[in-house]
């Protein structure tokens, strides 16, 4: 029996509720971020649409993969 091994990346990201606007709207499709531990990451900008608030996007985030690199949640962070 294979265990799924989840990996966890942490990011910070501050984005205006203007630019955000264009994820939002469709004209911008992913979000492009470097993880604290150097790795780039892309990921659908809906899966930002929950921690939206009227000043846009900011804090620092917890994206968590699985053996295959698929996405499996994302959280903020303190």
């Amino acid at each position: 029996m294979m265990i799924a091994r989840k990996q966890h990346f942490y990011f910070s990201l501050h984005i205006n509720q203007q630019d955000f606007l264009r994820y939002y709207q469709g004209t911008a499709r992913s979000v492009r971020v470097i993880s604290e531990c150097g790795k780039r990451l892309s990921f659908p900008a809906s899966r930002l649409r929950p921690f939206l608030t009227h000043n846009g996007i900011s804090g620092r985030f917890r994206l968590t993969t699985d053996s295959g690199n698929r996405f499996v949640e994302m959280c903020q962070t303190n």
